[in-house]
C-alpha cells in the first residue's frame, strides 16, 4: 500500500473535487432551503427535507443528479485518502483516527447519496422523517445498546469540538493553497467551518441525551439540531446564524475542491494559506 501511495497519485485530485463540490452544494442547499423557509415563516430543514425540496422546483433534478455524483466521489475520495495516507497524517494513533474519521466521514456522506438516488430514481420522500431515531432505538435494543449509543455521542461531540477548534485556531490554513482568493475569504471560511462544528457538536449532544435518558426519540440529525438551538435564548437568531455559517462552510467546501492541498498527489513545494499568513 505504501509502494502505491508513492506512486502518481494524481488521478485522486479530480475526484476529491467532484467530492468537495458535491459537499458544498448539500450544505448550500440546507442552508438555503432552511432561511427561506425561516423566511415564509417555517423552520430550519433537515438534509432529507431540504433535498426533497429541491426534488419539486426548477432544476432541481439537476442538482440532485450533482449531489449524487459528489458523494459518491467523496465517498471514493476518503476511502482512497486513508488507505494510501494521501494527506500525510501518519500511521501513528493520531494518524490512524484521522484515517478512520475520513472512512466514517465518507459514509455519511455515501448515505446522503442514498438520499439524493431515493428521490430521484427512487420514488422517495422527504416527509418521512428522520430516521436516526429509528435506528438508535434498534441499537439500543442490543446487549449495551446504550453505552454504545453513548460512545457513538462523545464520538460527534469531539468532531464538533474538532471543527470549531480548528476553525478558531485558523488549523484548516494548512491545507489551503495560498492564493489572494484563499487570503481574502478567509474570514468567510474561519465562520463556515465554525459553524459546521456547531451542527455536529449539537447532534452529538442530542445523541448524548438519548443514551442518558435511554429515550431513541432524542437523537436526531441536522433539522433537530437546529430544532434544539430554536429552543434557546434567542434561539432564532442562533438558528439564522448558524444557517448563514452553513453558507459559509459551503464555500469553503467549494474552496477546499480548489485550492485543498494534497501532499502525495498535488505535487511539492506549495506554499500553504498558513505558510503566507505567518510568512
Amino acid at each position: 500500500m505504501r509502494k502505491m501511495a508513492d506512486k502518481d497519485m494524481g488521478w485522486a485530485i479530480p475526484v476529491m473535487q467532484a467530492g468537495y463540490l458535491g459537499r458544498g452544494l448539500v450544505y448550500l442547499s440546507v442552508a438555503g432551503v432552511s432561511l427561506y423557509s425561516i423566511w415564509r415563516g417555517g423552520q430550519a430543514q433537515d438534509t432529507s427535507s431540504a433535498l426533497g425540496w429541491l426534488e419539486n422546483t426548477w432544476g432541481g433534478g439537476v442538482i440532485l443528479f450533482l449531489i449524487l455524483l459528489g458523494m459518491l466521489a467523496y465517498a471514493l475520495w476518503r476511502l482512497v485518502d486513508a488507505a494510501f495516507d494521501l494527506e500525510d497524517y501518519g500511521s501513528d494513533g493520531k494518524g490512524i483516527v484521522a484515517r478512520l474519521g475520513m472512512l466514517v466521514t465518507g459514509g455519511v456522506h455515501l448515505g446522503i447519496g442514498a438520499v439524493a438516488f431515493s428521490l430521484l430514481f427512487g420514488g422517495g420522500s422527504s416527509g418521512e422523517g428522520s430516521s436516526i431515531p429509528r435506528y438508535v432505538g434498534a441499537v439500543m435494543q442490543w446487549p449495551g445498546g446504550r453505552w454504545i449509543i453513548g460512545i457513538v455521542a462523545l464520538l460527534i461531540l469531539g468532531a464538533g469540538v474538532y471543527y470549531f477548534w480548528k476553525g478558531w485556531k485558523n488549523e484548516y490554513r494548512k491545507h489551503l493553497r495560498a492564493s489572494r482568493f484563499t487570503n481574502r475569504w478567509n474570514p468567510i471560511l474561519k465562520a463556515g467551518l465554525m459553524a459546521h462544528g456547531v451542527v455536529i457538536g449539537v447532534i452529538g449532544l442530542l445523541f448524548l441525551f438519548a443514551a442518558w435518558q435511554a429515550d431513541p426519540q432524542a437523537a436526531g440529525g441536522v433539522g433537530e439540531a437546529f430544532s434544539w438551538l430554536s429552543k434557546q435564548v434567542y434561539g432564532q437568531i442562533l438558528v439564522i446564524s448558524v444557517c448563514i455559517g452553513l453558507v459559509g462552510f459551503a464555500i469553503f467546501c467549494f474552496v477546499n475542491a480548489f485550492f485543498r492541498i494534497v501532499p502525495k498527489a498535488s505535487g511539492p513545494n506549495m506554499q500553504s494559506l498558513a505558510d503566507k499568513v505567518t510568512g
